[in-house]
């Protein structure tokens, strides 16, 4: 049967030969397939007689097995090639410093409100908070702000379509009359009242938009209600804050006469810086006064008996001085490359 042998190393021949699965698979059918060189064998061995039949068929078929094995050694060697050259083509070279995900960081005006809450926590205020879409009544009327006041207008205020009544809270004054309103009610068994100190940070909304201004921004609001609270305690107050947040002893802090419904007297408070580029120039920087007795009273709190203070203050304007920012409208454009600086 050396003609077998021959055959077997013919077919092994030329599956080594082929370079990619397709040529493998060509060279099968030559030998393999239905009109192959080893099919016709098999197919002529019913011409035999029964004894040599025999034999040449297990002949046949231990040719067939070695095929068959060189088959799959050489489709084994194929992929294995394929692999190797995905691999190379795939190639991570492991010594470079990896990419890696970029870190976030807080909004830098997430980093004022948080100072600012740490700061007034520092000296016994607590954080108190309120819904956005406000009444009018907690915005306007509790915080004695009369009916043709301008802020009240439609160019100012943002209603809510088909109710005259209710709207995007404008500041977070409001917080303060829910405050009084529930403290009230918790004390009411006491013949004495402790104290109100409260902060409200928030979001407030009003018709506006230019590099100073937002439809959107935030604002921080802070009531002190107890018996004897006087002005002297809300500059000492205002003073000490804005000279630890600005990391400031030389700062300079003054209290101008000005009008708010809801606190009389009222005041504006400026600031002046006494180095770098904002060096002796005045900026204001949140108003402030004494509740009026009339607010008081809305908060359910006797004014016979109590007095308190209370100031508002904007902390994207603080944002802005504290990191040298120019225009508002960066801290919301959500630019990466902005806000990427504050990381």
């Amino acid at each position: 049967m050396d003609t077998l042998d021959q055959l077997v190393h013919q077919a092994a021949a030329d599956f080594a030969a082929a370079v990619d699965s397709a040529q493998l698979e060509q060279a099968k059918a030559r030998y393999l397939g239905k009109s192959g060189s080893l099919t016709e064998r098999l197919k002529g061995l019913g011409k035999l007689e029964a004894e040599a039949r025999k034999a040449a068929g297990a002949e046949i078929n231990r040719a067939k097995e070695a095929i068959e094995a060189a088959l799959e050694a050489r489709r084994a060697a194929l992929r294995e090639a394929a692999l190797l050259a995905q691999l190379a083509a795939e190639a991570l070279d492991v010594s470079l410093p990896g990419r890696g995900n970029v870190a976030g960081g807080l909004h830098p005006t997430s980093r004022t409100l948080e100072r600012i809450e740490q700061l007034f926590r520092s000296i016994g205020f607590v954080v108190a908070d309120g819904p956005e879409i406000e009444t009018d009544w907690h915005n306007f009327t509790a915080l004695n702000t009369p009916e043709n006041h301008p802020a009240r207008s439609m160019h100012d205020t943002f209603y809510l379509e088909g109710h005259d009544d209710v709207l995007l809270r404008t500041h977070t004054s409001p917080v303060q009359i829910r405050a009084m309103l529930a403290h009230v009610a918790r004390y009411a068994d006491l013949d004495t009242m402790p104290e109100i100190r409260v902060i409200a940070p928030g979001r407030v909304y009003r018709v506006d938009s230019d590099a100073t201004h937002s439809p959107m921004f935030h604002q921080v609001e802070g009531l002190w209600v107890g018996e004897n609270v006087s002005f002297a305690d809300l500059k000492g107050v205002i003073a000490d804050f804005l000279r630890k947040f600005f990391e400031s002893d030389d700062l300079q802090v003054r209290f101008r006469p000005s009008f708010f419904p809801f606190t009389e007297p009222s005041a504006e408070i400026d600031v002046a810086f006494m180095s770098g580029a904002l060096k002796g120039r005045w900026l204001e920087i949140a108003g402030c006064g004494m509740v009026h007795p009339n607010v008081l009273r809305f908060g359910g709190i006797d004014p016979e008996r109590y007095t308190g203070f209370a100031f508002g203050m904007g902390p994207d304007r603080l944002t802005m001085l504290r990191y040298g920012v120019n225009d508002l409208r960066l801290f919301f454009d959500g630019d990466l490359r902005f806000l990427s600086q504050f990381r």
